[in-house]
C-alpha cells in the first residue's frame, strides 16, 4: 500500500508549476524541494544578468532579450528551454511524490540543471574551440620561450677587429690643420675618413637639426663578409652610434674584408664651449667575433644553483613537517582522542590549531620567518615547514579516522596499553596513505618554494 501526502498529487503538481519545488517542499520532500527551487532561481538569475550583459546597449525589457537572443542564439534557446524543462519536470516529480511518497523516482530535473549549468557556463567562459585549433599555433613561440626562456644561457669568450679614424670638428669660418692620418699596417684592420675635418650636425633656433659635413668611410683588412658597427667617440669619452636613415649605421664587409660607407657627421653631444676652436673625434669600425667552445652563462649557473636550492628547500620543508606533523595527526584524530573530555579537548585545540596556520598563505608566513630567521632559504623552509604541519596533520588525522578498528579492538582485547594500540593497531594501517600523502606534500611544496624563493 502506497503512502499517501498531507495534499492531494494536482494540488502538488500546481504549487510546482507556480514555483519549483514548491510542491515538493508540502509534500516532506523539503530538501529536495529545496535544492529545486535554488538551482532553478540561480538558473533564471544568472540567464537575467548574462542577457543584460549582451544587450546592454538595447536598454532593459524584451529589447535586451531579442538583442541578446540575435547575439547568442543557441545560448539563449537551449538555457530557455532547460528552464521550462526544470518547471515542468518538477510539476511530475511532485505529482509523483504527492501520490506515493515510498516511490523511488528519477525525474531527470537535475540532468536539466547540469545542462543549463554548462551551456551558460560555455557562453560565459566564450569557449571557443575553432579558435583554440586555428590559433594553435600562434601559441609555439610562447610555448618555446617557457622551454628555454632565454637566449643568452649560452655565451662564448669574444674577440674583437677594431679600426680608427681621427676627424676635426672645426667651426664655421675657423681654419685648422689636418690630423695625422696613422699609416696603413698590412694584416692590421686601417679605417680612412674623407674629409678628415668637418662640422658636427647642430639645431637651429627652431629646434631643427641643421646637417653637418657628410663624411665617407672606407675600411680595409676586416674580417670578410661580416657586419661591422660603427662607433662614435667624442672628445670627452662618451662614445654612441650614430644613425642614418633613423637606424644605426652596420655595414658588412665584402669578401676582401673591404667596406665603403657614407653618413653625415653627427648632433654635437658635448655642451658648446664659448672658445671657438677644433675638437678631435674618433671614429671607430668594430667587428666583434665569437671564440672557443659555448659556455654556460652567468645566468644560466645562477638559475641552476636557485633551481636545486628550491629543490632542497621544499626536501627540507617536507622532511621537516612530516616529522613534526606526525605526533600531531594523533592528536587531531577523534578516534584517537575521544577516550575522555580532557582528550576531547585537545583534539578541539589540536584541530583549531591547525586550521589557523593552514588558512594562512605560505607567503605570509615567509615574511614573518624573514623577520624571525633572516632574509635566505631557511625562511623558506620554516615558513612552507609550518604550512606543511598542518596540511599533512590534517590529511593524516583523518587518514587514521577511517582505519578499520578491527585489529585495534583485537589488540585492546589482550590488554595492551594506549601507547601499543597506536604502534601494533593504527600505524601499520597507516603506512600507506602516510607515504602517499607526504609525496603528493613534496610536490606541492616544490611548486610554491619556486615563489617563495623568488
Amino acid at each position: 500500500m502506497s503512502e499517501k501526502s498531507l495534499i492531494p498529487p494536482p494540488l502538488a503538481g500546481f504549487l510546482s508549476l507556480i514555483l519549483p519545488g514548491l510542491g515538493q517542499i508540502f509534500t516532506g520532500f523539503w530538501k529536495r524541494g529545496i535544492l529545486i527551487m535554488l538551482s532553478a532561481a540561480s538558473m533564471i538569475g544568472i540567464m537575467q544578468w548574462r542577457i543584460a550583459e549582451l544587450g546592454r546597449r538595447a536598454g532593459t525589457g524584451w529589447p535586451a532579450f531579442l538583442r541578446a537572443l540575435h547575439r547568442r542564439p543557441f545560448f539563449v534557446s537551449v538555457v530557455l528551454l532547460c528552464i521550462l524543462a526544470v518547471w515542468i519536470l518538477s510539476a511530475r516529480d511532485a505529482w509523483i511524490g504527492a501520490r506515493d511518497r515510498r516511490k523511488k523516482r528519477f525525474s531527470g530535473i537535475f540532468l536539466f540543471v547540469l545542462l543549463g549549468f554548462f551551456i551558460q557556463g560555455w557562453n560565459i567562459a566564450e569557449i571557443d574551440p575553432v579558435k583554440l585549433i586555428t590559433q594553435a599555433p600562434e601559441a609555439l613561440p610562447p610555448l618555446g620561450r617557457i622551454m628555454w626562456p632565454w637566449k643568452a644561457a649560452v655565451t662564448y669568450d669574444e674577440d674583437n677587429l677594431v679600426g680608427k679614424a681621427i676627424i676635426l670638428d672645426v667651426p664655421e669660418g675657423m681654419k685648422a690643420e689636418a690630423p695625422v692620418r696613422p699609416p696603413e699596417i698590412p694584416g692590421e684592420p686601417y679605417l680612412r675618413v674623407d674629409p678628415d675635418i668637418g662640422h658636427m650636425s647642430t639645431r637651429d633656433e627652431n629646434n631643427e637639426i641643421v646637417p653637418g659635413t657628410r663624411i665617407t668611410l672606407t675600411g680595409k683588412n676586416f674580417a670578410p663578409n661580416t657586419e661591422t658597427e660603427i662607433w662614435w667617440k667624442d672628445p670627452l669619452g662618451n662614445e654612441y652610434r650614430p644613425r642614418e636613415a633613423g637606424s644605426y649605421l652596420q655595414v658588412t664587409t665584402d669578401s676582401a674584408g673591404s667596406f665603403k660607407v657614407d653618413l653625415t657627421m653627427p648632433y654635437q653631444l658635448m655642451a658648446p664651449s664659448a672658445e671657438k676652436k677644433a675638437y678631435e673625434h674618433t671614429i671607430e669600425a668594430r667587428q666583434i667575433f665569437r671564440v672557443g667552445r659555448p659556455k654556460a652563462s652567468e645566468a644560466l649557473r645562477l638559475t641552476v644553483a636557485r633551481m636545486v636550492e628550491t629543490i632542497f628547500m621544499g626536501m627540507m620543508a617536507t622532511i621537516f613537517g612530516i616529522i613534526l606533523a606526525i605526533p600531531v595527526s594523533f592528536l587531531a584524530a577523534r578516534n584517537i582522542m575521544s577516550g575522555s573530555k580532557i582528550t576531547m579537548a585537545i583534539y578541539f585545540l589540536t584541530r583549531t590549531i591547525l586550521n589557523i596556520i593552514r588558512s594562512i598563505e605560505p607567503l605570509i608566513w615567509a615574511l614573518i620567518a624573514v623577520v624571525w630567521v633572516g632574509l635566505g632559504p631557511f625562511a623558506g623552509i620554516v615558513a612552507l615547514t609550518l604550512h606543511s604541519i598542518a596540511a599533512l596533520g590534517k590529511l593524516y588525522s583523518e587518514a587514521i579516522e577511517s582505519i578499520d578498528n578491527g585489529p585495534i579492538e583485537a589488540i585492546e582485547a589482550t590488554g595492551a596499553t594506549r601507547l601499543q594500540v597506536i604502534l601494533f593497531g593504527v600505524i601499520p594501517q597507516m603506512i600507506s596513505p602516510f607515504i602517499s600523502f607526504s609525496i603528493y606534500r613534496w610536490d606541492i611544496n616544490v611548486r610554491m618554494s619556486t615563489v617563495i624563493g623568488l
